[in-house]
């Protein structure tokens, strides 16, 4: 295994802009394995393992617990192996068709949090205008 095609923890850190505490966590309770190891232990991460990381980032808003993650991740990767017998690919699709009405019903929450997020900033812009002093409030006319 040539360690010029991987990253060490710290740079997949930047490029995931998760701590290493999040990743070495995320290790421990088997949502990724890295790769390989350098000569000197090190964890070697590859481009597949980054965008791993990238989706469990993308996760985390919509409130699945780790064991879901892992459910799902499997469900994912054994989609993605090519040899899915029928009985499986029944099984598989039910299982994604779940977490994606999870994913949409979170969204649809998250849109509704958006739009009052939204007017709050904006009452809150509006009480700032309206302590103005008046000359101020003229000079912006």
């Amino acid at each position: 295994m040539d360690e010029g095609e991987f990253m060490q923890i710290g740079e997949v850190a930047d490029r995931t802009s998760l701590s290493l505490r999040t990743i070495r966590y995320y290790e421990e309770v088997g949502l990724v394995v890295p790769s390989g190891r350098s000569q000197g232990r090190f964890r070697l991460y590859s481009e597949a393992d980054v965008r791993r990381l990238w989706l469990i980032r993308k996760l985390k808003p919509l409130d699945l617990s780790l064991d879901q993650i892992r459910d799902l991740l499997a469900a994912l990767d054994r989609s993605s192996a090519g040899d899915v017998g029928p009985d499986e690919a029944a099984a598989l699709r039910s299982s994604l068709a779940a977490f994606h009405a999870i994913a949409r019903a979170r969204c649809a929450l998250m849109r509704e949090q958006l739009v009052g997020a939204e007017e709050f900033a904006a009452d809150v812009a509006d009480r700032i205008a309206a302590l103005a002093p008046a000359d101020e409030t003229a000079s912006k006319r």
